[in-house]
């Protein structure tokens, strides 16, 4: 173990110990612990972190997710992670009082227009549909995120090489996944990775070289992107290397330059994920608040896979994808 992850230990010991054994969120964001020490605001008995499945006009389905939080005693405020894209700020979440219904808008991230979500409380769940303004909506349901805690530390299983076999132990979208002499080789604009095999807890050790300019991301359980991106001599940031994309902030910038081979050493025990960045630890013992845009799915208490992002930008190589699982 190295010296800055030992401190990371030292320092997170007494919050890993909480976290195991107490509640991690807010009164502003438990129904039940709204009014203890603020007036009730209309609507909060929404408030929580929701996982939304979203009804695609193709069948198909997409994940997002919506946090509402109190804000002191005057309003309900939070965030939203769309089917793409980072989280990002609510100003202010309505509540109808007649109808019983909330609404909000957003601006574009990446589109042209704003986007609008309506939607009711019943049986704790949330319905409602979403969209482009003055567009079509498509509807979409939502469930309470769980809060993923872990009362007993893992007891980790024997290490897993996920290219010991070439591909045959992956989902390749397309032809611009390529591996050659032990190296998975990615050039081009095509679709992610995804591991056959589906996991819980795990450690995850990937080593990966980018291009200038490149970007890609190794998602947790197919939910949590770790961005891979060029970032040499940047200043940090959630979507710059190494950042839980939109959530968790490396506290120092570890990028070598493009061109140079890279080591993530990763663990990821329920919501808490550390992550190790060519040695240094960047984010310890962190709590991941939701899935993150281009989630496979939005079921954040089932395992799920490894996935790789190859729908962005650039040249990149992944080799040494190691994992170990936790056994249950």
């Amino acid at each position: 173990m190295n010296l800055s992850s030992k401190l990371c230990l030292l320092i997170m010991m007494p919050l890993l110990t909480a976290a195991f054994s107490t509640n991690t969120y807010g009164q502003h964001i438990w129904p039940q612990d709204a009014d203890r020490y603020a007036g009730p605001v209309p609507g909060e008995q929404a408030i929580g972190r929701w996982d939304l499945t979203i009804s695609l006009p193709n069948g198909g389905s997409g994940a997002s997710w919506l946090e509402i939080e109190k804000s002191g005693s005057g309003a309900l405020v939070g965030q939203f992670v769309g089917m793409g894209g980072s989280a990002r700020p609510i100003s202010e979440i309505m509540f109808d009082s007649r109808s019983q219904k909330y609404s909000f808008t957003i601006p574009p991230q990446w589109g042209k227009h704003n986007m609008h979500l309506g939607f009711s409380l019943e049986d704790e769940h949330l319905a409602g549909k979403m969209g482009p303004v003055d567009g079509e909506m498509v509807s979409w349901t939502g469930v309470r995120a769980p809060e993923l805690h872990r009362t007993t530390s893992p007891k980790w299983g024997a290490p897993v090489h996920l290219l010991k076999n070439g591909l045959a132990d992956w989902i390749v979208p397309d032809k611009f996944w390529v591996f050659k002499n032990g190296v998975l080789i990615h050039n081009g604009h095509g679709g992610n990775l995804i591991t056959k095999q589906k996991f819980n807890d795990f450690k995850l050790h990937v080593e990966f070289r980018y291009g200038e300019g490149a970007n890609s991301g190794v998602y947790l359980r197919g939910r949590y992107e770790v961005q891979v991106l060029d970032s040499y001599g940047m200043h940090t940031g959630n979507e710059m290397l190494g950042g839980i994309y939109g959530f968790l902030t490396p506290v120092i910038n570890a990028a070598k330059k493009p061109g140079e081979w890279q080591t993530y050493d990763i663990t990821l025990i329920g919501r808490l994920v550390t992550i190790v960045l060519n040695g240094k630890t960047i984010i310890c013992n962190r709590p991941i608040r939701g899935i993150t845009g281009s989630a496979i799915d939005s079921h954040e208490g089932e395992p799920g896979p490894i996935m790789i992002q190859g729908s962005e930008s650039g040249n990149f190589e992944y080799r040494n994808i190691i994992i170990t699982p936790g056994i249950e």
